[in-house]
């Protein structure tokens, strides 16, 4: 937040008070102004970001490093995950394989049957991020059986994006940080389904808000704050609003046996050559 000047490409001479990377300013829009709180957007790909408040921490888990926000000469900073296929994965089962109408249709096919009997999907599409980082993995269907239907192959793929998270949040707790709450944005969080799948396999609360488009959200409420508008971030934070949380309902077996499955695939597709 601060004074960049002023533009006229939009008309008239607009002053411009605030600005931001796309994930930092989901991590503002969703008002995670204290050490420990943690966010994850989910468009194309994800990104699971924490505040670490003033401290830089290096990570030893293969996270990144990055400045969260910056008001008043004040550097807050900030630990990032990156999960490289997400929406993207069930975009490619609507365009590519033509087996599903949309996200909500994910859904339903996910709902319809209890499990996905084995069957894991890797989105390694462009490879595979944090805190993998294998650009050469490529992505997998594993587990296929004979009654194995597009449901399976649908449900397989949201899960995909929780597991993935799980991953990350697991990284972070080697970095010595290990949130209790995980605040949600982005396309996929209005599927309540995988909220509350990805609600179990965390072992977290998830949390989402009433408007989900955060990025948009951040990047205003930092011009706000820039302008004088309000006096500081965590006043404006007051315009975020819950709409709905999720709890944790599956057992720590269950959990332990899914992410097993799901690490076991993955290990299926790394290559153990060069990283990007």
């Amino acid at each position: 937040a601060g004074d960049y000047g002023t533009t006229d490409l939009f008309g008239p001479s607009l002053k411009i008070r605030g600005v931001a990377g796309d994930q930092q300013a989901a991590l503002v829009g969703q008002s995670c102004f204290e050490a420990g709180e943690v966010k994850s957007t989910y468009g194309t790909g994800g990104f699971l970001v924490l505040n670490t408040g003033v401290e830089l921490k290096r990570s030893k888990s293969r996270l990144l490093g990055t400045i969260a926000y910056q008001v008043g000469g004040k550097r807050t900073y900030a630990l990032e995950g990156s999960i490289l296929s997400a929406g993207s994965t069930i975009q490619w089962l609507r365009d590519e394989l033509k087996i599903i109408r949309d996200g909500a249709h994910a859904g339903e096919l996910a709902k319809s049957i209890a499990d996905t009997a084995g069957v894991f999907l890797v989105p390694a599409f462009v490879g595979l991020g944090a805190p993998h980082w294998d650009s050469n993995a490529r992505g997998a269907i594993l587990g296929l059986q004979r009654g194995s239907t597009i449901a399976h192959i649908a449900r397989a793929a949201l899960e995909s994006a929780a597991f993935q998270t799980a991953e990350l949040l697991e990284a972070m707790a080697k970095d010595g940080v290990a949130p209790q709450r995980l605040r949600v944005d982005g396309g996929m969080a209005r599927n309540d389904w995988f909220l509350q799948f990805m609600a179990g396999i965390l072992g977290i609360e998830i949390v989402r808000p009433r408007n989900t488009e955060t990025t948009a959200l951040g990047a205003a409420i930092l011009a706000a704050v820039g302008a004088g508008e309000f006096a500081s971030l965590e006043e404006a934070g007051s315009i975020w609003k819950l709409d709905r949380k999720f709890e944790p309902n599956m057992t720590s077996d269950d959990r332990s046996a899914r992410m097993a499955g799901w690490k076991q695939a993955v290990g299926r597709v790394l290559t153990g050559g060069a990283h990007g």
